[in-house]
């Protein structure tokens, strides 16, 4: 017989020993997702799908262990445990441990199957049997994941758990599609804001939206799930992260912040010793991306302490390379950002980000020979393209850059422009970014204020332009555009982008280049 529950919502509170764990669990969301688990062992499993939805890890294994603790036979109590440990949009790392979760509920798919009553559990079973079992590599495990949800979604097209794991299916297919990647992105997308119309509570419905229309070109049609979503899911930190995903393709400094100032705390808050750090850090670099657009460096100095802080008391030794790369890259950051430049000595365990920076601030301060061991440290990075930067052709945009500072400062203008064409040629060939710059220094914004310092104007424009248009209201970007028009002498065009700059800088008091919008636009008032 059947035992079907079939509603969580946000106002039950899990009976669970000690008051920061109930905190943490009462608000996930509202998920439908009948099963044949016993009426105890289900409060758990819909604790543990919904946090589930929100990438949650961590809470949502301890739901699945209570489930499974409650109803040993429990198949998808099994199921929810095995999706916990690969994030399915990054590269699968860990086959051992949902394999070993999935041979806990029995030794063979035929064994395991048969404690799924249903036809309905028995599609989300094989889907997981092809997600850790397929013997192909780990693309074709994706595929096989994806096509498995899709007979699932064909038999129950208005089940939202099923839509909502067929659309995450096929997120996580799209990154190995090549161009067909945003058709399969939009297709993920229609689905999720289906069940997100129809639910607007739900976790998956608000989430996979996000991660469906996370460009600048599609992300207006993701902003009512991404001001929604952290109110969802808020004991969750990913889910108070994810709506900057979209706050950042439309340049909302502020809450992009804001966002990730709340995921940091609700990191910390559930953080115990021996846990990963992934969530805090993620945020961290996040967090201190809209501080610097919003031009509130002292903030942006805060995330760097913090994050010192975690390397020196919370890092697990196998995370400790990781966040350290994590932190070089926020110190980069903040230098090529504020244009406070500081060079690091040069040695072969520099990551890509710390170059960079070095490479720009040893031409900006006079020292080209520090500068070039920076540009050839770079070349031999840009060889293997590793480094702390998952998009393919991020270092050897980074190497083009030190490169043609270092060809300018010894006065080879032509060469300096051609390895800044084929940067822009490579970006151009990637997607745009989605969150902080993948090269630190977008390459539009650094070819446009290399030509502007040549006397280029009118061609920097377009690269600004282009530069606004991946990334809209990067200040920096701007900046450039209004001192373009400048000095073209499109007054009209020049104040209304030095007035924007002072919308996005709002955290700002003293940068050279605030002071330059203040004095135009009063210039052109008393004019």
């Amino acid at each position: 017989m059947n035992r079907l529950i079939a509603i969580l919502t946000t106002a039950v509170v899990l009976l669970m020993s000690g008051g920061s764990a109930v905190a943490q669990l009462k608000n996930v969301g509202t998920v439908v997702f009948p099963t044949s688990g016993s009426p105890e062992a289900q409060k758990y499993f819909l604790r543990g799908a919904a946090i589930l939805h929100s990438f949650g890890w961590k809470q949502a294994i301890e739901q699945f262990h209570k489930a499974q603790e409650l109803d040993p036979d429990f198949a998808m109590a099994y199921w929810g445990e095995a999706l916990c440990y690969n994030h399915p949009l990054q590269n699968e790392g860990n086959l051992e441990e949902p394999r070993q979760v999935l041979k806990r509920l029995g030794a063979t798919p035929e064994a395991r199957l048969a404690k799924a009553p249903t036809d309905r559990e028995k599609g989300f079973l094989r889907a997981v049997e092809a997600k850790f079992f397929n013997e192909g590599d780990a693309a074709q495990r994706k595929f096989a994941y994806r096509d498995a949800m899709q007979q699932l979604y064909e038999a129950y097209p208005n089940d939202h758990e099923v839509a909502s794991y067929y659309a995450l299916s096929l997120l996580s297919a799209a990154s190995r599609m090549g161009g067909q990647r945003h058709r399969v992105e939009v297709l993920a997308g229609s689905i999720a804001m289906k069940i997100f119309a129809e639910n607007p509570n739900h976790p998956g419905g608000a989430h996979y939206t996000i991660h469906s229309f996370d460009d600048p070109v599609h992300a207006p049609m993701a902003l009512p799930a991404a001001w929604k979503f952290a109110t969802i899911a808020a004991a969750v930190s990913h889910a108070r992260h994810m709506p900057s995903h979209i706050f950042i393709q439309r340049g909302i400094w502020e809450e992009v912040s804001k966002s990730n100032q709340s995921a940091y705390d609700a990191a910390v808050d559930l953080w115990e010793s021996g846990d990963s750090v992934g969530d805090m850090v993620h945020a961290l670099g996040w967090g201190q991306y809209g501080d610097l657009q919003r031009g509130d460096y002292e903030k942006a100095r805060a995330w760097i302490s913090l994050l010192e802080e975690i390397l020196d008391k919370r890092v697990n030794p196998d995370q400790r390379l990781r966040m350290s790369r994590a932190l070089a890259g926020v110190k980069a950051r903040y230098i090529v950002e504020t244009e406070q430049w500081k060079t690091n000595p040069v040695t072969e365990k520099s990551p890509a980000s710390e170059l960079l920076a070095t490479g720009i601030s040893a031409v900006k301060l006079g020292n080209i020979s520090l500068a070039e061991q920076a540009e050839a440290r770079l070349a031999k990075l840009a060889e293997k393209e590793q480094g702390e930067d998952r998009s393919p052709g991020t270092i050897q945009i980074m190497h083009g850059e030190v490169a043609a500072l270092v060809h300018l400062a010894k006065g080879n203008k032509a060469k300096a422009v051609e390895l800044l064409e084929v940067g822009v040629k490579m970006a151009e060939g990637m997607p745009p970014p989605r969150g902080p710059a993948n090269a630190v220094k977008p390459v539009h914004e650094f070819f446009g204020e290399v030509l502007l310092d040549m006397g280029q104007s009118e061609r920097s424009i377009t690269l600004f332009e282009k530069s606004l248009l991946r990334m809209p209201n990067r200040p920096r970007s701007l900046l450039g555009l209004a001192r373009a028009y400048a000095k073209i002498g499109d007054k009209a065009s020049a104040r209304a982008h030095y007035e924007k700059l002072l919308e996005v800088w709002v955290g700002g008091r003293s940068m050279p280049g605030l002071k330059d919008a203040k004095r135009y636009i009063e210039a052109s008032t008393d004019e």
